[in-house]
C-alpha cells in the first residue's frame, strides 16, 4: 500500500487506485526565462522520485509538466515585471528565443540527473486558445468578470479558497485595503486574461480584445487537456501553496463543480548554508557549477536522498562530498556483490525497502536499507535485489567511463596477480593509479573505480 502526505486533507492517504491501476499526475514546471539552479531540480527530482516509487509498486504514470514560456509577474499575486520580458530585453532576444534556449538547458540538465520524465511536457503557448476557453467558462458560470484590464476570478463565490494553505480568507478579505485597484471586487481577486497594451510583445486574439494568460490559468488548462478533469496527484513546490495553487483549485474547481486534484505533495526548500539561495549572497548554484568542482549530477541526485522531501534540506559542499563518497562506496560494493558467490536471502531487505518508499518516500530509511544489504557477503542475490531497488533510485551502475586502457591494465593485473607475479601487479597497480583510478581486489576479483 502507497501512502503520501496529502497537503490538501493533511494527513497520509493511499494512493488513487483505479482498476487500470494508471494514476494521473500533474508537475508544476520550470518558468524559462533563465538558469534552472539546483534548488529548482529538488523539485523535480520530487517528482522524479514520486513517478519512479509508483512504477515500482506496478502502476502506470499518465503525467504532464507544463513549461512557462509566456511571461507572468514577478510575484505570485499578479505584480512587479514580467519575467519573459525582461530576459527578452536582458538578452536582446524575442521572448520565444529565450524560451527555446533555457527550455533547452532545462531538459539537457534534468537529463544529466536522470529525471523521469512525464509523458506531456506542454509548453503554456501551445495551449492559447484552451485558455481562452476555459477563462470564457469561467465567465458564463458567474466565478469570473471583466474589467478594464483583464478577466479576474471572483474569490468569493468560491467559499473554499485558502483551504489547501489553512488561509482564512474572510478575515483577510475583512482587514484588506480595497484601494490598490478599485476595479477589483476583493484585492484578493486574481486575474485569469490581461488586456495587453499595445506594445506588449506576446499577445493573442481574445474575445476581450488582445492580451495573453495570468499565470496560473496554464497549469489547470493543461491539466485539463490532457489528463481531464479528474486528477489523482498534483506536486509543486512549498511556495505555491499559498496562492498559486490555491487560484488552481478554485478556478479548475468552479470550471467543473467538482474537486479536480484528489492529492496535492508539496516539496519544502533547499537551502544553501543554512539559509536561502540569494544572488547579493553568490550562492545560487547551477549544475554546472558543481561540475566545476568536481562533482556529478549524480552525486546531487543522491544527495536528494538523504533529506525527506517534506523538510528543508540544508546544501553545503561538504554534504555534497559526503554524498558523492557514499555513493561511490555504494557503487564499489555493488561491483563486489555482482561477482560474489555466496547465497544471500535478500527477502526481508525487499520488505523494508519496500516499506520504506512506500510510506511517504522515506527516501533515507530506504538507502539505510540498501547500504545495510550491501555490507552482507558478497552475493549475486544482493546484486540482482540492488538492480530492482535501483528502478526507484535512478543510478548509473555502467562503469563505461572508465577508459578501455584503463580496464585492460586492470585484468592484466589480475591475471599477473593469479600467477603470482606480485612485482608485475603491483607496477599496474601504480599504472592504474597514476591515471587516476584505483583496483580494489575482492573476495571473487577485483573492482575498479575513480580515485
Amino acid at each position: 500500500m502507497v501512502k503520501f502526505y496529502n497537503s490538501l486533507t493533511r494527513q497520509k492517504e493511499e494512493v488513487p487506485c483505479h482498476d487500470n491501476k494508471v494514476i494521473k499526475m500533474y508537475s508544476c514546471g520550470p518558468t524559462v526565462y533563465y538558469y534552472p539552479h539546483i534548488g529548482n531540480f529538488r523539485a523535480y527530482l520530487f517528482m522524479d522520485n514520486i513517478r519512479r516509487v509508483l512504477k515500482y509498486n506496478g502502476y502506470t504514470l499518465d503525467g504532464v509538466m507544463n513549461i512557462t514560456d509566456v511571461g507572468h509577474m514577478t510575484s505570485d499575486a499578479d505584480e512587479g515585471e514580467d519575467k519573459m520580458l525582461v530576459a527578452s530585453q536582458r538578452e536582446h532576444k524575442s521572448p520565444w528565443e529565450v524560451a527555446k534556449f533555457y527550455t533547452d538547458v532545462f531538459m539537457n540538465d534534468a537529463k544529466k540527473l536522470n529525471i523521469d520524465f512525464p509523458e506531456h511536457i506542454v509548453p503554456a503557448t501551445s495551449v492559447i486558445k484552451e485558455m481562452i476557453d476555459f477563462v470564457q467558462a469561467l465567465l458564463d458560470k458567474g466565478f469570473a468578470y471583466e474589467t478594464s484590464k483583464g478577466i479576474y476570478f471572483d474569490i468569493a463565490k468560491f467559499p473554499e479558497y485558502g483551504r489547501l494553505s489553512g488561509m482564512d480568507i474572510n478575515e483577510k478579505l475583512a482587514g484588506a485595503r480595497i484601494d490598490v485597484d478599485d476595479e477589483k471586487r476583493s484585492p484578493y481577486d486574481f486575474v485569469l486574461w490581461v488586456k495587453a497594451p499595445k506594445e506588449h510583445i506576446m499577445q493573442w486574439e481574445s474575445p476581450w480584445g488582445m492580451g495573453y494568460p495570468g499565470w496560473h490559468i496554464e497549469c489547470s488548462v493543461i491539466g485539463d487537456k490532457y489528463l481531464g478533469e479528474y486528477i489523482d496527484i498534483h506536486t509543486g513546490g512549498v511556495d505555491h501553496k499559498p496562492v498559486h495553487h490555491e487560484n488552481e483549485i478554485a478556478q479548475s474547481n468552479c470550471r467543473y463543480g467538482h474537486q479536480v486534484v484528489k492529492m496535492w505533495m508539496h516539496l519544502e526548500f533547499l537551502q544553501v548554508d543554512g539559509g536561502k539561495m540569494s544572488k547579493s549572497l553568490n550562492n545560487i548554484y547551477r549544475l554546472s557549477d558543481l561540475e566545476e568542482k568536481g562533482f556529478s549530477a549524480e552525486d546531487f541526485r543522491f544527495f536528494y536522498f538523504l533529506a525527506h522531501y517534506s523538510k528543508q534540506q540544508n546544501f553545503t559542499f561538504d554534504a555534497l562530498n559526503m554524498a558523492k563518497n557514499t555513493l561511490k562506496s555504494i557503487k564499489n560494493l555493488v561491483k563486489e556483490h555482482k561477482i560474489g558467490t555466496t547465497r544471500v536471502g535478500t527477502s526481508h531487505f525487499e520488505k523494508m525497502f519496500l516499506d520504506s518508499i512506500n510510506d511517504d518516500l522515506n527516501m533515507p530509511k530506504a538507502i539505510a536499507c540498501v547500504q545495510q544489504m550491501l555490507h552482507e557477503e558478497r552475493s549475486q542475490d544482493v546484486y540482482k535485489t540492488f538492480l530492482k531497488f535501483n528502478e526507484v533510485l535512478g543510478l548509473n551502475l555502467e562503469d563505461e567511463q572508465i577508459p578501455q586502457n584503463v580496464k585492460d591494465l586492470a585484468e592484466k593485473r589480475w591475471q599477473a596477480k593469479k600467477e603470482r607475479d606480485f612485482a608485475t601487479a603491483d607496477n599496474l597497480r601504480q599504472q592504474i593509479s597514476d591515471l587516476g583510478y584505483e583496483v580494489k581486489d575482492t573476495k571473487d576479483g577485483y573492482s575498479l573505480s575513480e580515485k
